[in-house]
């Protein structure tokens, strides 16, 4: 599928109550995606041509859930409490609408993230489709000089876009955002660590299931240039991928990094 084409941005500064975005026209003719113009014919109306009374929805390959994770009030908060699912989307109008509406990264407190994640795939460790994969990630610790919000929109468009992999790679899961008082870090979570999952799954597309060890890193490399190239990572930095049980054992999400690029 081809990449999103950003769309400009309307002033964000005040964030909404995501329960109320339009992610359709008002009157719009759903079911035909077309409505009458004032001559008579029907005209197709996409929000690349009015963001407002748009009547085409251009749909995604897949589903799309909005996570976010608010900051620990140091009272014992555990993680289910913290995180909070925000609302599911699967077309670039509702994409839009969704991301119009919410605070940039750039304005979120310390210790908050952001996660983007493919329907029914929970932004944890322990999900079972995450559970044997990792991730790619890169930590800005210049946060001024930063253009995060920039950064962390091209990377969801990547995502929801397909660009950031293959068409029979099935191993992107979601990305995440993460804001801290010494750095930002973005992440492109995957299914596997470029190996088969034990029991399966439906072919590659699911565990990489029959692929070789070489074929699997060579994927998960592909991955990790795709992502390097989107965040404008100097050639010069490395973007590591480690493995979530990894980063389960050590306590971290620093885990030592299996693979670089």
């Amino acid at each position: 599928m081809a990449a999103v084409a950003p769309q400009t941005p309307i002033d964000a500064s005040t964030p909404v109550d995501l329960t109320t975005i339009p992610i359709s026209p008002e009157g719009a003719n759903r079911d035909e995606n077309k409505k009458p113009t004032p001559s008579g014919e029907d005209e197709q109306i996409t929000v690349f041509h009015d963001k407002d009374n748009f009547n085409v929805k251009h749909p995604l390959m897949h589903k799309w859930t909005l996570w976010f994770t608010k900051p620990p009030s140091g009272k014992g908060d555990n993680w289910n409490d913290l995180l909070k699912e925000v609302i599911t989307f699967n077309s670039v109008e509702e994409f839009w609408g969704v991301y119009n509406n919410i605070a940039p990264v750039s304005e979120l407190a310390l210790k908050s993230d952001y996660h983007l994640f493919k329907e029914n795939v929970r932004p944890e460790w322990e999900d079972p489709q995450n559970k044997h994969g990792g991730k790619w990630s890169y930590q800005f610790k210049e946060k001024r000089n930063v253009p995060i919000d920039d950064l962390w929109l091209h990377v969801m468009l990547s995502a929801i876009g397909e660009t950031l992999e293959d068409e029979d790679d099935g191993e992107l899961m979601g990305v995440v955002v993460n804001v801290r008082k010494g750095f930002y870090r973005i992440g492109v979570w995957t299914r596997t660590i470029g190996k088969s999952i034990p029991g399966g799954g439906d072919g590659d597309v699911a565990g990489g299931k029959g692929r070789s060890p070489e074929k699997g890193k060579e994927v998960l490399m592909n991955i990790g240039r795709k992502f390097k190239e989107v965040l404008k990572v100097p050639t010069t930095e490395a973007v590591e991928f480690s493995g979530h049980t990894d980063s389960a054992h050590s306590g971290s999400t620093r885990a030592k990094a299996k693979f670089t690029v």
